[in-house]
Formats: C-alpha cells, structure tokens, sequence
C-alpha cells in the first residue's frame, strides 16, 4: 500500500518550532490543505502565488511561550526580543509587539518598522557589525538601545549622543562556544565577524567609564542559529556573567545580560529541536546559576529568537508549471517561484518538505525534484520530494518558511516578490502587496543618450 500526505498532528503542549506545518494546519472535507481556516488552493486563487501564508495563531503562540517560559524559569526582570531580520515587516512587528516582545533590528529599515509598528523605542535593540553614521544617528534620535560589536560604533556613539542624554549601550563580545549548525550562521566562536574579542573588554570598559555620552546597560553574546544543543547555551552563561562582572569592576553600572536566541525548527521529519520551554529552562536556569556563583543579583535577562518564533508560522504556496523526465535519472517538477522567494536551499543547502496542497490523501507514488523558475542550474528547493502524480497547475505547498525567506528575498531574473497574506479563523489580510513589472522598474533611470531614437 502506498502511503499518503501527513500533515502531522499537533504534538500536545509542545512548541510550534517542533512541528511542520502552523497549529492550524488541517485537511479539510475536500481533502485539501487548511491554514488558519483558510484553503491554501483558495488563497492561491484570490492571491496568485508564490504566496507566503503566515498563521496568526501559531506565531501568538510562540511569542507567549516564550514571554511566559522566562516568567516561569527566571525570578528576575525578563525581556524577549523578536530578531526581526528573521521577517521584519510591519504586520509581525505589530503583531510581536502586541505579545509584549520587544524588537532586535539590525538596520535603519528595520529601525523605521519597528518604529511604524507601534514598538516603543525602550523595547528596540540596534544590532550590526558595521553600523553607519547615519544608523548610529538615527538611534542616537529615536532613543533605542544600541548593541556596540565595535570600537567604530563606541567612538561614534560617543561623539553623537548628548552628556545630558548618554547613549545606552551594550556591549556585545564573541564568547568562544562554538555548536554544530551550518559555518555561515556560526557567530560564538572567536573567529566571527561579530562582537569583541573577549580580550579587549578590558580596555573597552576603560573607554566607556570614561565617556560621560556613554551608558552601559548591559552585555551580549550570540553563538549561532538553528541549534539542537542545549549545552552551549549552558556554557554560554558563565562566560557572559564573567563579563557582566568584569563590567562592574570597572565601575560601569550594567543592568541587563542578553543571552541572543538560536533555537532550531523542525524542517522535516528527521529534524528534532528542542522545545522552547526546554531552552528557557536552560538558559534561565543556567544564568541564574552563574549569577549565585559570581555573588551577583539577577540583572534583567532578555533573549533575541528570531527562526523559532516565526519560522513554523509561515507556509509557501507555489504552482505546478512544466515537467522534465530524464529516465533513469530524475524527474523535474518546476514550480513557479524558487531562489527569488526561498535563497536559503542554494545558500545554505538547506532541507525542506513539500505537500501537494489540492490532493491531501492522494497516494505517494511519485519522487521528484522540485525545480525553481530562475536561469540557475542551482535553482533547486527540494531533491527527491515524495508526491503525489502531480500536473500543471497543481498547488504545492512548503512548510516552515517565515524565517529569512521574504526577508532574504530577491528579483533575481528581474522577478517580482511574491505577496504575503496573514490568516486567522478564515479570513485572509494581505500584509505584503504583490511586486508589479512598474515596481521593478521603478528605480531605473536611463539617461538621454541611451534612448532609441525614432
């Protein structure tokens, strides 16, 4: 008997980031595909495709495990910050905030939706290894908190804020733990573009006690993203603790640690993160340990999860176009988004499912490649994908995409970006307008000379 389609079933209380598909994922009467009580073949017919479909439900979900997990584990102040660099838009931005998360962006863009978002600038955190100018203004005059990863961003700082209003700062340095996850979203271990050298916070705290424009909140460390391992996160606290320590010797008054996020999702069925509460309990419990063993009272403890928090929510719904069998060999199923959409399989070689949207109990009897639209040999989303006999026209639906697929997104081949709807309890909002051909052209200047002459 050939198998058919699972979606899975809701695994009780555990988290989202350790399903497949959004908490409302369902198949319907007509054996197709629900998220958040919408028909994803229906989206695609109102909408057009690609289309991101973000579940309202499961990223509520995640934000309030995450807010009450650090309640619940850690008996000091706490604050969770959505990484929006995993999706910074204005809809997730809004709807992180009304969770009571605040925001970690990383750039004047992400600065202004934040802003726009309605977050209050004391919940915002500016992240980045080579912060402009201009950015560092721009934060200096909104009033967020600014992560210093630089001697560049101190100095700056220093001359842009006001004695009177000193700029709050953290300061971020590279802890030296290194966990297994892909090279290129590794940032603990020494050799990272990211963060201090441990070896100079000594003089780093010299430079800040020294600067009346300058104000030391607290300290940061990040070691990576899509992680499995609980331990370093463990390791993680007493080395930034030791920090936090080193900072008040130097007469700097710190009041926050910021332990970053990392936490991996569950991309396919092999995958198996830990869940939210399991890393909560780690990390609170671990920080809270170091803390007693340097005599030290619990600063106020913030956390930045970004994949784990979005991620999951999010399923991408392309079309069947054309077909290419090569007996013996591979059959090509080309749907009509690709790379544009979803960089990470050709950045990051990166693993994903796929489910034929419109024919949920169908029986799996073909493997296939599932081939993006674009001129590149390595356009592929996902090899060896069991399906359904699929045909043109055919929806197909991928899980786990809200992290670093629209924010990542690109018009390689000079295609529009797809749009966006946000579901909940069957209605569907669109919270990223479709990009048109006026769009991408609207930048383009051709100057006199280079016109056709009639």
């Amino acid at each position: 008997m050939v198998s058919t389609q699972s979606i899975g079933t809701p695994m009780g209380n555990r988290s989202p980031n350790q399903q497949l598909l959004p908490l409302t994922a369902k198949i319907n009467s007509r054996d197709r595909l629900e998220i958040g009580g919408c028909e994803v073949t229906a989206l695609v017919e109102q909408f057009g495709s690609p289309l991101y479909i973000l579940d309202e439900e499961t990223l509520q979900t995640t934000c309030g495990q995450y807010r009450d997990a650090f309640k619940r584990y850690y008996a000091g102040e706490s604050q969770v910050l959505y990484a929006s660099k995993a999706w910074s838009c204005l809809a997730v931005c809004a709807i992180a905030a009304q969770e009571g998360l605040g925001i970690d962006v990383v750039s004047a863009g992400e600065l202004l939706t934040a802003q726009l978002a309605g977050v209050n600038p004391d919940k915002i955190y500016f992240h980045g290894n080579n912060k402009s100018c201009e950015e560092l203004q721009g934060a200096v005059e909104v009033g967020c908190i600014t992560v210093a990863d630089n001697w560049r961003d101190l100095e700056t700082l220093a001359k842009l804020a006001a004695s009177e209003t000193p700029a709050r700062v953290m300061v971020r340095f590279t802890p030296g733990i290194e966990c297994h996850t892909h090279d290129y979203i590794k940032t603990g271990q020494l050799d990272s573009k990211f963060g201090f050298d441990p070896n100079e916070l000594d003089e780093v705290f010299t430079f800040i006690r020294q600067q009346t424009t300058l104000s030391c909140i607290g300290i940061h460390a990040h070691i990576g993203s899509q992680i499995f391992e609980l331990q370093p996160h463990y390791d993680l606290a007493d080395v930034i603790v030791k920090a936090f320590a080193k900072a008040t010797h130097y007469g700097l008054a710190p009041t926050e640690i910021n332990i970053g996020g990392g936490l991996g999702i569950r991309y396919t069925e092999a995958d198996d993160p830990p869940s939210i509460e399991a890393w909560a309990s780690t990390a609170c419990t671990a920080v809270a340990a170091a803390c007693k063993k340097h005599k030290l009272p619990l600063p106020k403890l913030l956390c930045e999860p970004g994949r784990s928090l979005v991620g999951t929510a999010c399923v991408t719904a392309y079309t069947v176009g054309s077909q290419k069998v090569i007996p013996g060999v591979r059959t090509y199923l080309a749907v009509d988004g690709g790379m544009s959409d979803n960089p990470r399989p050709i950045t990051y070689q990166s693993v994903y499912r796929v489910l034929a949207a419109g024919k949920m109990s169908a029986p799996l009897t073909e493997t296939v490649t599932i081939a993006g639209k674009h001129c590149e040999s390595g356009d592929v989303l996902i090899k060896d994908a069991t399906l359904p006999k699929c045909e043109t026209g055919d929806i197909l639906a991928v899980p786990a995409t809200g992290a670093y697929n629209y924010s990542m997104a690109s018009n390689y081949n000079r295609v529009p970006k797809p749009a966006a709807v946000l579901v909940r309890n069957g209605e569907a909002n669109i919270i990223i307008q479709r990009e048109t051909d006026q769009d991408l052209l609207r930048h383009d200047r051709l100057p006199e000379r280079l016109r056709t002459q009639e």
